[in-house]
Parts: structure tokens; sequence; C-alpha cells
């Protein structure tokens, strides 16, 4: 298991800046966002010389580009703005093996039209389901076309808000370019340290066959998120139990400022190294 960042936690406008900065800090992989390369989160274009410069910079740090973000709205209630976002997924994906990494992770949405990290009450609906089944049937045309996978996070404001309904999409599908993006602290908000701990278990269990990438983000004790390490996630618990599972990925760190990434890192190898 290797330990990643968000490459976005670091200023700069330029991959090689960028990834020097996740190096430095002691990170050997990142999950790539295209405003490191001075672009839109969600381009309507990368061309041949922004997706080099991305795999130039990998080879001359050593850090890999564990995943690519083509985050956007599935389910947003306006077609036009969900198709666009498709059209920025289909942007990255065609450059993504020259980039480095065959894993783009989106979001499964919300019905607010302001915030896709907004809980909305009819995200509970079968429409909604429906519309975000729909819109993954065109995600899965397009990581066909370009040889890529899709990577899905469990988010509680989300479509897909549990480990189980995860399973239920895959179990739909029946795709292999559908995989998982694993965090811990997506799936509960106060809960007391043993419930936790039958949380996480429980998901990764359901989950183990298709977890492609973990992630390593914290939960404070009134609900809200925390840099991993300074929570209540029992981190030696969650590592053993990806262990467990046959995991080997990268676990990516995000949800951090810059000045805490060297300390992230350091509590990261810790944990890893005694779990």
């Amino acid at each position: 298991m290797q330990i990643g960042i968000f490459a976005k936690t670091f200023p700069g406008s330029t991959p090689l800046e960028v990834l020097k900065a996740a190096r430095d800090a002691g990170y050997a992989s990142v999950q790539y966002n295209m405003a490191c390369s001075g672009l839109s989160s969600l381009p309507t274009e990368v061309s041949d010389n922004v997706a080099n410069a991305v795999a130039t910079a990998s080879q001359e740090t050593g850090v890999n580009i564990s995943a690519i973000s083509a985050t956007y709205n599935m389910i947003h209630p306006d077609l036009a703005t969900r198709e666009a976002g498709r059209r920025s997924f289909e942007a990255i994906a065609a450059h993504a093996k020259r980039m480095g990494s065959q894993l783009l992770t989106v979001c499964t949405g919300s019905c607010d039209a302001q915030d896709q990290w907004r809980h909305h009450p009819d995200n509970d609906t079968g429409a909604a389901w429906s519309e975000m089944v729909k819109e993954f049937r065109h995600l899965v045309q397009i990581a066909e076309r370009y040889d890529v996978r899709i990577g899905v996070e469990p988010e509680l404001a989300n479509v897909i808000n549990s480990a189980h309904k995860a399973r239920t999409l895959l179990d739909t599908m029946q795709s292999d370019r559908i995989v998982i993006v694993f965090d811990p602290a997506n799936l509960f908000e106060k809960e007391e340290p043993e419930a936790q701990k039958a949380i996480i278990e429980t998901a990764v269990h359901l989950l183990e066959d298709r977890i492609e990438i973990a992630h390593a983000k914290d939960r404070n004790a009134d609900g809200g998120f925390a840099t991993a390490g300074k929570g209540v996630i029992d981190y030696p618990h969650y590592i053993t139990a990806l262990r467990d599972a046959g995991f080997r990925g990268d676990l990516i760190t995000h949800g951090l400022a810059a000045n805490e990434a060297a300390g992230v890192s350091d509590f990261l190898h810790s944990v890893l190294g005694r779990s």
C-alpha cells in the first residue's frame, strides 16, 4: 500500500511544481486534478501537450498518477449541465492513459442544483436512482472507448450514500469498468467507536472485490470532517480491515491544508508500519 494525496492540496498551475510538492511532503502518488495543469477541473478539452506535461512531471518526480478527478453532478436537474459534465469526463478520459492513469473519479450526484455535495430529499427516490443509472450507462461506453475505469465513492449527501447502495450499483451495472473509491469518513457522521468499526468492516467486506483506491480523511466527534489522524476514526483498525480484504492499492489523503501534508504523510506511514 503506498501513500498518496490529492494533487490540488498544493498550490500551483503546472504539474511539475505540484508533483514536486507532493514528493517533498512524502507522497508516492496523487489523485490528479486538471486545475493543477492550469485548466478547469472539468475542461472542455485536454491537449496532447497538457497530457504529456503530466506524464513528464510524474516521471521526473517519481510520483504516480493514481487517479484523475472527472467529478460532475451526474443527476443535476438540468440535463444540459449534466451533458456538459459528461463531455468533460470524455475529454479527460481520452488522455488519461497518456497522463499515467486509467482511473477517473466521479460524483454520483445530488438533486440539489447548486451544490453536488449537499443532500437533497429527492436523492433517495427511484427517479434519482434511474437517472444516475442512465448516466452511468453513458460513462461506461466512454470508459470502454478509452480503456479507463470509473471510480465511485459513496458520499452521504449523494445518491450512492452507503456501501450497500454502492454494492447495488455494481450488481445492477454488471460492468468491470465501475470500481470503488473507499473513504471511511463518508460512511457516517457521529457514531460510537465500536459502531464506527462495525460500519467500516461491513463496508469493506461488501465492496472488497472492487475497491480500487482508498481515501484517508477523518471525522470530528461533532460529525464534521477532520484531517486524517486528528479525528475519531481508528486508523490502525481501518488499515487492518483493508489489508485483511486483500487491498494493496493507494491510500490517498485529502481534506487537509498544504502545511499539514508532511505531518499526515508521517502519520499514515506510521500506521502502515504498525498495522
